[in-house]
C-alpha cells in the first residue's frame, strides 16, 4: 500500500482516536456524551473535506471496524505520526469546522457557540442617532480606554457622544494611544463633542463630594441629561457619587424612595438574562424598597429584555414563604399581594442563573456580594478547565478543538461583556460601569444605554407614580 493511501486512511483514523480519547477523559466527558453516536459521521465529513476525494470515506469505513477494537487500549500506536496527521487534519478543516464538525461532534456546547445576545440586536436601520453623555474622567484607567470605547461604539451603534473631561488630558491621552486622528475625524463629523470639566470624584471620596464640586465631570455629564442635551449618561467612576449626582441633578421618579442598581446576569439560556437589583446602591433596605425594586425591574424586563410576563423572584435562603430574615418575610408579603406583576416566590442562590426568574430582587449588600462573586467565576472556571486538559502533544491537539469553545464560555461569563448596570428609579437613563472598565466594557455599556433609550424605558417608568400602592 502506497504512502499516500496510508496517509488518507490515517486521517479519519486520527479523528476517531481523538474522539474516543476525549470520551474516556473524565475532564471532558460531559462535552462528548452525545458525540459518540455521530463520531463516525463527523470523521467521514472531515476526511472528505480535507482530502477532497470521495474514496477516503469508503476506505475509512472498512478500516474503522478493525481499528475500533484496539484503539481504546492503544490511543496512539505511533505517537509522532498520529499527532502530526491529526494536527494537519485540524489545520486543513478549520475553515469548515464551525459549520460542519461542531454541530455533530460538539453538540453539548451548541448553546455556548451562539454569541447572539438580546442586547446585541440594535436597530441599525434607525435614522436618528441619540446623544449619550460620558464621564470621560471616571474610572481607574480614564480617560484613554473610555475614549477608545466611545470611538468604537460610535462606529457600531447609532449614537453620538458628548465626552466630558479635562480637554487637555483627553487630547494628550488620545495622542499616546494613537487615537488623535480618529478623535478629530469624529469631531468633524459631529458624532463626538468634547466638553470641558473639572477633576472627577475620586473612588475613595464620599458621595456627598458632588455637592461641593459642581464642575466635577460626573456633574457636568448629568447636567447634559437634565438640560435635554443628552438622553443617557454613562460613568465608570465612583458609583456612589454617580447615584448622588443623579438624585441631586435629575431627581428620583415620583413614588420611588431609593434608586437601585440593576445588573444583568447570564443564565443557561443566553437569550434570556436575569436582572438582579439592587447590586450595591442600598446596603440597608426596607421591605417597601424591595417592593419598588420589583416594580422597576418588571418594567425594564418588559421593555428592554422583551419578556411579556416577567417572573419576579425574591432572593432568599429557601423556597418556602416562611424562610428568611425579617426583611425577607415582610417583603414576601408585599410582593405576594402585588397585582401589577407576576411574583414567582422565593429564589434560592442556586436558582439565580437557572433561567427560572427574569428579575431577582435583594438588598444592595447581598446583591453586591453576588455580583462580585459572579465576576470571578469565569476566570476560575477557565483555569480549572485548562488544568484538567492533559499536557504534551495530546493536550495541544485537544486544546485546538476546545479553544473556540473556551473563549465563548469566557465571553458569556465575563462581566466586561455586559459593561454596566442601570441605575433605576431616577428621572433619566444612567449606566454605571465597573471601575476597572476598559474599551470593551465601555462599548457594552453604551450599547445598554442605547437599548434603554430606544425601548422607551423612561416613558413606562414614569407611569409608576399612577400605581395606588406608591401613593398610599
Amino acid at each position: 500500500m502506497g504512502k499516500e493511501n496510508l496517509q488518507k486512511i490515517n486521517k479519519p483514523r486520527a479523528i476517531r482516536r481523538l474522539v474516543i480519547w476525549y470520551k474516556r477523559n473524565s475532564a471532558v466527558t460531559s462535552i462528548v456524551d452525545t458525540a459518540a453516536s455521530s463520531a463516525v459521521t463527523a470523521s467521514n465529513v472531515a476526511g472528505n473535506v480535507v482530502s477532497g476525494a470521495g474514496s477516503v470515506v469508503s476506505t475509512a469505513s472498512n478500516v474503522a471496524s478493525n481499528v475500533a477494537g484496539n484503539v481504546a487500549g492503544n490511543v496512539v500506536s505511533s505517537a509522532e505520526s498520529v499527532v502530526n496527521t491529526a494536527s494537519s487534519v485540524v489545520s486543513n478543516a478549520s475553515s469548515i469546522a464551525k459549520n460542519t464538525l461542531q454541530p455533530f461532534v460538539f453538540d453539548p456546547l451548541k448553546r455556548l457557540q451562539n454569541n447572539d445576545s438580546i442586547l446585541d440586536r440594535v436597530e441599525e436601520s434607525q435614522s436618528k442617532r441619540i446623544w449619550i453623555a460620558v464621564d470621560g474622567m471616571g474610572g481607574d484607567y480614564a480617560p484613554g480606554p473610555i475614549l477608545e470605547g466611545c470611538l468604537e461604539a460610535i462606529s457600531r451603534f447609532p449614537i453620538n457622544i458628548k465626552f466630558v473631561g479635562k480637554i487637555e488630558k483627553v487630547k494628550d491621552s488620545a495622542e499616546k494611544t494613537g487615537l488623535a486622528e480618529l478623535l478629530e475625524n469624529e469631531i468633524d463629523n459631529n458624532r463626538l463633542e468634547l466638553i470641558d470639566s473639572g477633576e472627577p470624584i475620586g473612588m475613595n471620596e464620599e458621595a456627598t463630594a458632588v455637592r461641593k464640586r459642581k464642575n466635577a465631570s460626573i456633574n457636568v455629564a448629568m447636567d447634559l441629561v437634565r438640560n435635554n442635551k443628552a438622553e443617557a449618561v454613562y460613568s465608570a467612576g465612583n458609583s456612589g457619587a454617580m447615584m448622588a449626582s443623579a438624585i441631586f441633578r435629575i431627581g428620583r421618579l415620583k413614588g420611588i424612595d431609593r434608586p437601585a442598581i440593576g445588573a444583568l446576569f447570564p443564565t443557561r439560556d443566553q437569550t434570556r438574562p436575569v436582572l438582579v437589583l439592587d447590586v450595591g446602591a442600598n446596603t440597608d433596605c426596607k421591605p417597601s424598597y424591595l417592593h419598588q425594586f420589583a416594580l422597576l425591574g418588571n418594567i425594564y424586563a418588559k421593555d428592554v429584555l422583551q419578556v411579556k410576563k416577567p417572573r419576579i423572584g425574591l432572593l432568599n435562603i429557601g423556597e418556602e414563604e416562611c424562610k428568611g430574615n425579617d426583611l425577607s418575610l415582610k417583603t414576601f408579603e408585599l410582593l405576594s399581594s402585588e397585582k401589577s406583576f407576576y411574583f414567582g416566590g422565593n429564589c434560592e442562590g442556586r436558582d439565580v442563573l437557572s433561567g427560572s426568574f427574569d428579575v431577582v430582587v435583594c438588598d444592595g449588600f447581598t446583591g453586591n456580594i453576588l455580583l462580585k462573586f459572579l465576576e470571578s467565576v469565569g476566570g476560575v472556571l477557565l483555569d480549572i478547565l485548562r488544568s484538567e486538559l492533559p499536557r504534551g502533544r495530546r493536550g495541544k491537539v485537544g486544546s485546538a478543538f476546545l479553544k473556540s469553545n473556551l473563549i465563548r464560555i469566557k465571553k458569556r461569563l465575563d462581566h466586561a461583556e455586559h459593561g454596566g448596570a442601570l441605575l433605576l428609579g431616577v428621572n433619566g437613563i444612567c449606566v454605571i460601569g465597573h471601575g476597572s472598565s476598559k474599551s470593551l466594557s465601555v462599548v457594552s455599556a453604551l450599547r445598554l444605554a442605547h437599548s434603554a433609550v430606544n425601548h422607551g424605558v423612561m416613558d413606562n417608568l414614569n407611569q409608576l407614580q399612577k400605581l395606588q400602592v406608591l401613593n398610599s
